[in-house]
This record gives structure tokens, sequence and C-alpha cells, in this order.
């Protein structure tokens, strides 16, 4: 019994330490705008860019390949970031700023079928084949990738309620400040 116990440990550091030597040797270092791109995109991996996540949305950009208003949750703050940081000109017109979504089920009509828990990219939806389905409202990202596979027409999406967990305060419009009043001219005034 120790035999085997010592053996597998020895055998664990053993793998442990071909995998880091090769994790050292063979990495692959992301240039500087990709990861700098990565950063800005929000993570979520939906997909609605069309491309695998947003390490892949990124190294398109960082290519030339696609256009700032690639990322949809972002919306038009970061479609501006993104052009901001590429030098690209923009048309924030194209650009629609929507409120976030997020999905729910309706539970009267949902069938079970599983079509929306397949789909989900965040895993935001629970549930089993002939079971009712339930979103997380946490992890629901509000891509509507669910919404046209539903057969039944049980998921829709709603805007995020306004409570105090989810408000956020929005940023002032820049104003240009008065000019300056001299002190001595605000003297004679009065």
């Amino acid at each position: 019994m120790v035999s085997a116990i010592l053996s597998l440990a020895l055998l664990g550091v053993c793998f442990g330490l071909i995998l880091g030597v090769a994790a050292r040797a063979f990495r692959v270092e992301a240039s500087g705008i990709e990861a700098e791109l990565e950063a800005m995109l929000p993570g979520t991996n939906c997909g609605q860019c069309g491309y695998p996540g947003c390490a892949g949305a990124a190294a398109a950009l960082a290519r030339g390949e696609a256009a700032a208003t690639c990322c949809p949750p972002g919306g038009k703050a970061l479609a501006e970031a993104l052009a901001a940081r590429l030098g690209l000109s923009l048309d924030a017109s194209a650009v629609a700023d929507e409120v976030p979504l997020v999905a729910g089920v309706r539970e009267e009509i949902c069938i079970g079928c599983t079509k929306c828990f397949r789909a989900c990219p965040t895993d935001a939806v629970m549930g089993a084949m002939k079971q009712i389905h339930a979103v997380i409202r946490e992890a629901c990202t509000g891509c509507a990738k669910c919404e046209p596979l539903c057969p039944t027409g049980a998921i829709t999406l709603t805007p995020v309620p306004m409570t105090l967990q989810t408000w956020v305060w929005p940023k002032p419009a820049a104003q240009p400040y008065p000019a300056a009043v001299p002190a001595t001219a605000a003297a004679k005034a009065a």
C-alpha cells in the first residue's frame, strides 16, 4: 500500500516537472496590443462578434480584420475606446447603445428541450431534458443566442431591472468650464 502511494506521488512529481518545463519552453507570448485589447473587451466570450471568444476578437482587431464596433455587449463606449487605442476613425451612429438584457424562462410553456442549455456560452441556463429550465441572472450576458432556438418561445430577453445592485452612476457629459474671473474684477463688481 505504501509503495503504491509513493510510486504515484513520484509519478505526479515527475510529470509535474515535465509539464512545468514544457510550459516555459513552449510558451506563446501574445503581442502587447492583443493583450491590451483583450483586457479592454468584456471577457464574456459570448461570440456575438463572430470570433471564438474575446481573445479571438482581440487578435482580429490587432490584425485589422475586425471593426472597432465588433463587440455588441461593449456598446458605444467600448467601440470609442477601441477606436481611440487603434487610431481608427469611428462612426458612432452605427453603434446602438442598448440597455443590458437578461434572459428569462416562462416556466408554463418550457418543454425542457435543452436547446437553450446547449447554446448558452456562459452556462447561465440550468436544466435537464424534459425538465423546466431556469436562468442564472448573474451569469447571463444577454447574448440572445438562446432566444431564437427555443421552439415554444419560452425564453425572452428583458432589460436588467434597475436595483441598488445593478444601478451604475452615469458618467457626466464633458462640460467646458466657464472662464475664470480675476479676483480684482470680481471685487470691483461687488
